[in-house]
């Protein structure tokens, strides 16, 4: 069921921006995995949002699944490394991921894309980013949610107690060490009314 994308201001407009990365809090994962959180990194994320709901070029795709193709349950966009970002916040957050996270990751954010989740029907299926390097090395990813909250879940690939983390309005989670390669997530369907929602995943080159 689809409802109207409801701020979380209550109407006011608060000008878009970053905050400081400082606040950061980290959560080690099982097999060398870690998650940092940092609520409401992006201000104004709920201006950003109608931004980018209404000005990216969307698409609907279809993939295989077994023997028939079927649509993929969200829209999608992608930004190489050389293509401009739909809203200047956005080069400005991956160049302070890029620049805050230097030592560990050794090299900057480089691509962008984008999924509009528009109900709680919209999702992603458990999955790694291991197409390319993803597949062999720790690498990072780092997903900034606006929009209404949803849960991103994850869980180690071998079994055991997983992570549940709720984004949305700004929020940011960056997922790191092996955590491409050990552990999957996920944005499960819900059948609660929940509101739209845009998840931004920057990566370095070579992940997907």
């Amino acid at each position: 069921m689809s409802v109207p994308f409801q701020g979380s201001l209550f109407g006011v407009t608060e000008e878009i921006g970053l905050r400081p990365l400082d606040g950061l809090s980290r959560t080690p994962l099982a097999h060398g995995a870690w998650i940092d959180v940092l609520p409401g990194w992006l201000t104004g994320a709920d201006q950003l949002f109608d931004v980018l709901a209404s000005d990216v070029p969307w698409q609907a795709e279809r993939r295989q699944m077994y023997e028939r193709r079927v649509a993929v349950p969200r829209l999608l966009a992608h930004y190489g490394e050389d293509d401009p970002l739909p809203h200047p916040v956005l080069d400005r957050a991956r160049r302070a991921l890029g620049e805050h996270y230097a030592d560990e990751l050794g090299e900057p954010f480089r691509t962008a894309g984008l999924c509009y989740y528009r109900d709680g029907r919209d999702s992603v299926a458990w999955h790694g980013d291991r197409i390319g390097r993803g597949a062999r090395h720790d690498t990072m990813v780092a997903i900034v949610s606006v929009g209404e909250p949803r849960v991103l879940a994850l869980r180690p690939r071998d079994g055991g107690t997983g992570v549940r983390q709720r984004l949305g309005h700004g929020d940011l989670i960056v997922m790191g060490g092996s955590c491409q390669r050990t552990w999957d997530h996920a944005v499960p369907k819900t059948a609660q009314s929940v509101g739209p929602r845009v998840s931004i995943q920057f990566r370095p080159r070579g992940v997907a």
